[in-house]
């Protein structure tokens, strides 16, 4: 695909900066200092453009809902424009950027359950755990949606395991497992849990919500 070249070309082209920068002189250097200034530029606007049409998809999708007849009030939140560039920088893997924007569309909607997930889960790939559990707890203590509850449980069980308590952790990740049984990353986290070994996974299902 044409992005694929592009994205090739472009670390390519990192790649050269990354391993001759720091030992380059003069004009070299200088080429390759502008060399980094014009991707950092395209890298921008690569991002702007990207959370432009996650917008413009977000509102197509909102209004397939309202047209086959769904009550949009379930997720109001999804017109705000804080939670859309929220969800694009989270599937770019920008969380704290990510956390920026969901803090900023949970003081507008603070009972948005999908919201304050998305929120803790962005604290969570920050590393801050303690501030991410209550977040996670509030949400259950409302939810039903069965699978927004795998998921959550699923997220506690992951930080038990980083907190060494494994036992608990895998209690967790058997209530997602029996929340969602359709969800993969509960019985991977379970594995390795059992097995102490390999990378705990979450958070990837979540933008399956919407």
């Amino acid at each position: 695909m044409m992005f694929q070249h592009m994205f090739a070309e472009m670390n390519e082209m990192l790649d050269d900066i990354i391993k001759f920068y720091h030992v380059a002189q003069g004009a070299e250097k200088q080429d390759l200092a502008k060399k980094w200034h014009l991707l950092k530029t395209m890298s921008d606007g690569i991002i702007e453009e990207w959370l432009n049409f996650e917008e413009k998809m977000g509102a197509f999708r909102q209004s397939l809902a309202d047209s086959e007849g769904k009550e949009s009030y379930e997720l109001p939140e999804m017109k705000c424009d804080a939670f859309v560039k929220g969800q694009g920088y989270y599937k770019l893997l920008m969380f704290t950027e990510s956390l920026t924007k969901f803090r900023l569309a949970l003081e507008e909607f603070p009972d948005s359950l999908v919201t304050r997930t998305y929120l803790a889960m962005c604290l969570m790939h920050l590393e801050q755990y303690e501030e991410a559990i209550p977040h996670f707890w509030r949400v259950l203590e409302d939810a039903d949606n069965r699978r927004l509850r795998s998921i959550i449980y699923n997220a506690l069980g992951c930080i038990e395991a980083h907190h060494g308590g494994r036992d608990k952790a895998k209690e967790y990740f058997k209530l997602a497992h029996y929340h969602d049984p359709s969800l993969a990353e509960p019985l991977a986290n379970l594995e390795a849990c059992m097995r102490s070994s390999g990378k705990l996974q979450y958070g990837n299902e979540l933008t399956s919500l919407l």
